[in-house]
């Protein structure tokens, strides 16, 4: 996350990847303050063993699209709703990207976040059976609650 301040925001996308028991690492990494360790952490993200980059900003929003400009792990970029636009200024930040430097973009927010950490355990999945089997359990329990709560008239 581009600052502390996402936490609130990407902390739903470490709950998922944690429920999901995806390996990860929490980090801030600003574009704008902190650039050389932003260089340093997408251009070593491979050799790490990073399969997935989940990166959240806010405003500007930077850091998808720095992070994607120098790593070919993919970047997963959060919205990280804002107060000056609603978080519409760093979803067009991070969608409008060049072609050639690909950022898949999540919804703004909290569903965005979750999202994020489901698209990067199923990135994961696709190497580590354990990720594809808590996956496929999750997406199983999703579909039962739904079915066990079918009529909205009945109280939960």
């Amino acid at each position: 996350m581009g600052s502390r301040s996402d936490w609130d925001t990407m902390e739903h996308a470490v709950q998922k990847l944690e429920e999901l028991g995806v390996p990860h690492e929490v980090r801030v990494v600003s574009a704008h303050r902190t650039p050389d360790l932003l260089f340093e952490y997408a251009q070593t993200a491979q050799d790490r063993g990073l399969l997935a980059i989940i990166a959240g900003a806010g405003g500007a929003a930077h850091l998808p699209g720095m992070v994607a400009a120098k790593t070919v792990v993919p970047v997963l970029g959060v919205p990280v709703q804002s107060r000056a636009l609603n978080g519409l200024d760093s979803l067009l930040s991070i969608v409008q990207m060049p072609g050639g430097v690909p950022v898949a973009t999540l919804a703004i927010g909290k569903a965005g976040a979750i999202n994020a950490g489901l698209l990067a355990a199923s990135i994961v999945a696709a190497h580590r059976p354990e990720v594809r089997a808590a996956l496929e359990a999750f997406r199983r329990a999703q579909t039962e609650r739904v079915l066990g709560d079918a009529d909205p008239r009945v109280p939960v």
